[in-house]
């Protein structure tokens, strides 16, 4: 199956299904002797569990990380790291009602015309499930971004029509986890609650929008083509399950700018290190980054499964009727936080690598 690798230096390959025996995910390239903190990909792997809420599905599984390979004695050994992610609640017999249907908006159809045959239960490749493998990924990468002293703070920032309207600078993001909602502004957050369990309760679902922030990451980063620092980011960000939409700096809200307001102008600070007065490039030019705060919003759709009857077809293409079964979440936004973090640590561990490889003392 194409698509399951992600990377060029530092490189993961996920594998597993939602309703089979595991997810598990295979590092290449990771530097030998960083120290291997399994407690925070723990913590991790617990800020995108299922269960841990009200506002999420209910589905109960620990998510405890296996280590196979590549870490000796507390620390990477250069060769591949091997971790695996046992799956402990699942119920397939959720999804027998739906063995030859395609419910709206869901890969079963797709999977089926790509294919000829689809893992029905849970979606099988599909489900949201395998981000778990991202994010115990993602956590290593989190570790080798430590050495050079990056953070990466995503929050949510909308959920339907609620919507944080300060700029990040406003907002004091150590209280993103201080919600089941993850938003840092807790009137907001409370206002968002109240929403996805009200959604919950008609048997719908929500959407909204995740905002990410990253700071320290010093300028050089990215490649000047194909692999531009942003292009990366949208890649990685869009392949999470939901994700519709990404915008980094300005966004769409720039094509309203003429250039001479829209520019970020130079100057060199006390310190003696060019900065940029204003940031609406999002920390990126040219597809590299210049050394400023790296900020972007990435949009996501209401979840598909929804305890409603819809209209549809079956494989033979005639037509049924398919009602929403078993736990799911009513709003992705929560967990997809953790998500964000550990796919944007992904990419940049990758271009920390590539970077350190292209120039003399690096």
């Amino acid at each position: 199956m194409a698509g399951s690798s992600y990377g060029s230096l530092f490189r993961i390959t996920t594998f597993g299904e939602s309703h089979g025996v595991g997810l598990g995910v295979t590092i290449d390239g990771c530097p030998a002797g960083l120290d291997f903190d399994e407690a925070f990909i723990q913590a991790e792997l617990a800020r995108r569990k299922p269960g841990q809420s009200r506002i999420v599905t209910q589905r109960k599984e620990n998510d405890g990380v296996q280590v196979l390979s590549g870490v000796f004695e507390g620390k990477t050994t250069g060769t591949p790291i091997g971790m695996i992610i046992f799956n402990q609640d699942q119920r397939s017999k959720d999804y027998g009602h739906i063995f030859d249907k395609f419910r709206p908006s869901h890969a079963d159809y797709t999977f089926s015309a790509k294919y000829g045959i689809r893992d029905y239960r849970g979606g099988g490749r599909s489900s949201a499930r395998e981000t778990a493998a991202r994010v115990a990924a993602g956590a290593v990468a989190q570790l080798l971004l430590r050495h050079y002293g990056i953070t990466i703070n995503s929050y949510v920032s909308q959920v339907g029509n609620i919507v944080v309207d300060k700029p990040y600078q406003d907002l004091d993001l150590s209280l993103t986890e201080s919600n089941d909602v993850r938003c840092p502004d807790p009137e907001k957050a409370a206002a968002m609650e109240t929403e996805i369990l009200a959604v919950r309760k008609a048997g719908d679902t929500i959407g909204g929008v995740v905002t990410c922030v990253v700071q320290g990451v010093p300028a050089g980063w990215g490649e000047p083509v194909f692999d531009k620092l942003h292009a990366e980011l949208g890649k990685a960000i869009l392949s999470i399950n939901a994700c519709k939409g990404f915008e980094y700096g300005s966004g769409f809200a720039g094509v309203t700018m003429r250039g001479s307001a829209h520019n970020d102008e130079f100057y060199t600070d006390d310190a003696g290190t060019v900065r940029t007065r204003t940031n609406r490039s999002g920390g990126v030019q040219g597809g590299i980054s210049n050394g400023e705060d790296i900020y972007f919003r990435a949009a996501f759709k209401p979840v598909a499964t929804i305890i409603q009857d819809q209209t549809s077809v079956n494989e033979a293409g005639d037509p049924v009727t398919v009602t929403g079964k078993g736990r799911h979440d009513p709003c992705v936004l929560p967990r997809a936080v953790p998500i964000v973090d550990n796919m944007v640590a992904l990419v940049l561990a990758d271009m920390a690598l590539r970077a350190r490889s292209q120039k003399l003392g690096d």
